[in-house]
């Protein structure tokens, strides 16, 4: 059986407004949250990740109180990440409203993390934020809203996070992000080659075709995009019904 496609809009959080920008800096403003959220919903997204992007870099915890007005919002499930340190964080945010958490720098610096988020919540409510960038010929993974060199493989690292007990990894090109120049396939692949859990893929998306492309050339499971979305270049069900002409499976 062939599973649908899911398309996630995501909502990158700083100081309770949604940003976006390139290569993770240079942030312009995008909108409420709450408002944001309730239009993607409306207009057919299968899923949202909403992302206190400076939590981490702030070492500080994400904002409850904005999960819960944005998950008030919602009937669709709801990926929360961002300052997420420990077990009472992962609970607090599935509390709010939250379907699933997301973590990376955490992740990274206290892997046990990732076991027990999913033996506590359940697989299906750890989901491990993958940054990645190239490097020489391989992908290293940074941490701290990709600030942070880490010097691990991305490969390797995807196949640990499984291992640990991830239920889902969202897999963010760095070197893609906020360019509009497409996802990038070939990490995509190498990373879809390894796992055995859902993969979403991020970062660069600017056409309908790159949606297409991820989808037809890695068997991803489904890709994410901002501003594309944030700044109405197409909607989310111009892009359904796109696709769908183009032999990909998704829900309308």
């Amino acid at each position: 059986m062939t599973l649908s496609k899911r398309i996630v809009p995501c909502l990158d959080v700083k100081q309770g407004r949604v940003v976006k920008g390139e290569h993770f800096v240079n942030l312009k403003d995008a909108g409420d949250p709450v408002e944001l959220g309730a239009k993607y919903r409306d207009d057919g997204a299968d899923e949202l990740v909403f992302l206190d992007i400076t939590a981490s870099p702030e070492k500080r915890k994400t904002v409850s109180e904005m999960v819960r007005n944005v998950a008030a919002k919602l009937d669709i499930p709801f990926t929360v990440g961002g300052g997420i340190r420990s077990i009472e964080d992962a609970r607090n945010i599935l509390c709010s409203g939250a379907d699933k958490v997301g973590i990376n720098t955490m992740a990274i610096e206290k892997p046990e993390l990732i076991t027990e988020i999913s033996e506590r919540f359940g697989r299906q409510c750890c989901v491990v934020a993958i940054d990645a960038k190239r490097k020489e010929n391989n992908f290293e993974v940074f941490s701290y809203g990709a600030r942070k060199a880490t010097g691990i493989n991305a490969i390797s690292w995807a196949q640990k996070v499984e291992r640990l007990g991830a239920g889902e990894i969202l897999l963010t090109s760095i070197d893609r992000d906020g360019t509009e120049d497409g996802f990038d396939i070939e990490l995509t692949k190498e990373i879809m080659q390894t796992v055995n859990i859902p993969v979403i893929a991020s970062g660069g998306c600017g056409k309908l075709e790159h949606f297409v492309s991820v989808f037809q050339e890695t068997n991803v499971d489904a890709a994410l995009a901002a501003s594309v979305f944030h700044y109405n270049k197409f909607s989310i069900s111009t892009l359904k019904k796109f696709l769908l002409e183009n032999q990909v499976l998704v829900r309308t």
